[in-house]
This record gives structure tokens, sequence and C-alpha cells, in this order.
């Protein structure tokens, strides 16, 4: 099967699964709707084969990422799940716990009242579990632990030089990893 991807604006549905979760149309700083896209793409799954995923993101930033998501299927780099964080209650450690790569979420940076860029459909997560955010000895899910050894290089982990680091910056696009030393968040790509 090739590549495909279909961005659309967020069809009335989806839009009621969003409302309260990850969508707050009551809050002054959400995003109107209109200035989301729905993404739905197909990735490969680590088991073989074929998934189709959602990903809701800024409507300015939909056509890069959906060309981001075209080189990592052309580089066949496994991504084990790919649904809204509605389907994880919204959830930021659910769904990094489930393995969820996700994007849009209206919510703060863990332990600030400062929006994050996933706030604004500017961010995105690649296989959490796998690519963990630690924060001094904290690592964010608990289970990626497992992933510290960035050398150890498995199927679905992010470094560099490799097919997601340059996927996401030929749109220009920043990587967590690249971070301080104290601070990675191997998952995350973000449009400053």
């Amino acid at each position: 099967m090739s590549y495909r991807a279909r961005i659309s604006s967020i069809p009335a549905e989806i839009a009621e699964e969003m409302a309260g979760v990850s969508w707050h149309p009551d809050h002054p700083r959400c995003p109107p709707l209109a200035d989301l896209a729905l993404i739905r793409l197909v990735h490969h799954h680590p088991s073989g084969g074929e998934r189709d995923g959602e990903l809701v993101v800024a409507a300015a930033v939909a056509d890069d990422v959906a060309r981001a998501f075209e080189s990592l299927f052309a580089a066949r780099f496994p991504i084990e799940r790919m649904e809204r964080v509605d389907a994880h209650g919204g959830s930021d450690d659910r769904s990094m716990a489930a393995n969820n790569s996700s994007a849009f979420n209206f919510r703060t940076i863990a332990g600030s009242d400062q929006l994050s860029l996933h706030a604004l459909g500017r961010a995105i997560d690649i296989n959490p579990l796998w690519n963990p955010y630690v924060v001094g000895s904290a690592v964010h899910p608990p289970a990626g632990a497992a992933f510290l050894d960035r050398a150890d290089v498995r199927p679905g982990m992010i470094v560099r030089p490799g097919p997601v680091t340059d996927a996401f910056d030929a749109i220009g696009w920043e990587w967590g990893g690249d971070w301080t030393k104290a601070v990675k968040d191997y998952h995350h790509f973000a449009l400053p």
C-alpha cells in the first residue's frame, strides 16, 4: 500500500468528542476549530502491516506534517498507535503510557501554567513510551526507563541522525531530544 494522508477541517462528530476533553471552546486562549485540521493517514505498525491513524494539528502546518509523515512511511519507521488524545480522556500521561502518537491537546506544560505548543496544534509526540520525556532522574512515562540507553536503538526509537529527525528538520520543527542535558523530550517535535 502506498502512503496516503487526507487533510480536512474538524468534522462535527469529532468536534463533539474533542469538546471538554482536548478542546475547550470556553477558554479564551483555546484555538477555534477553524484553526485546526484533522489528518487521517497511514503508518507502519511495529508488528508489520499498516494502520490508519489520526492527528489534529494547526491547519497552517497540516501540509508540512503530512509531508513529514510521508517521509516516515517511506523509511518504514514503525509507529505503534496514532489516536487523538481524546481516546485517552485528554490525559497526556495515559496517552504516553499507551505509546500513543498524538498532537493537539489544549493543555499547559507539565508543572507550569504556560500553554504547551500542543495547545496550539504545533507539537507532536511520537512513540512516547519508546522515546520518553526525561527531567533529571524522572522518566515519563515511567516504563520508558527501559529505553533510556539511546545507543541501544530499537525499532520505533527516535535518534539523530535518523528518519524522524530528518523528516522534521526538513519542515523546520525542533526536536526535544536536542534539549539540555538535564531535560530531554525524545518523543516531542514542535514548531516554536
